[in-house]
């Protein structure tokens, strides 16, 4: 029988922007939550925008495909928003 893991998405989000900018007390992440569908809001400090976004929003891009992952292996859906 398969049991499926309760993951906490946003301290999965938090981790992984905290890992890459300068200012990682800056990061805060909002989730809204509707049913299986889960929003999760990043903002962190202005002039660490750049990192998490990435040349052509490269790592934006890989982020949200991580996250995506992540959320797959609880059943949910995720949405990913950079501010």
């Amino acid at each position: 029988m398969e049991t499926v893991r309760k993951m906490d998405l946003k301290l999965v989000l938090t981790n992984i922007a905290r890992a890459i900018v300068d200012s990682p007390d800056a990061v805060t992440v909002t989730e809204n939550v509707d049913g299986d569908n889960v929003e999760l809001i990043l903002t962190v400090a202005e002039d660490d925008t750049g990192m998490v976004i990435g040349r052509h929003g490269r790592i934006a891009k890989a982020i949200r495909q991580v996250m995506k992952a992540a959320a797959n292996t609880c059943g949910k859906r995720v949405t990913v928003e950079i501010m």
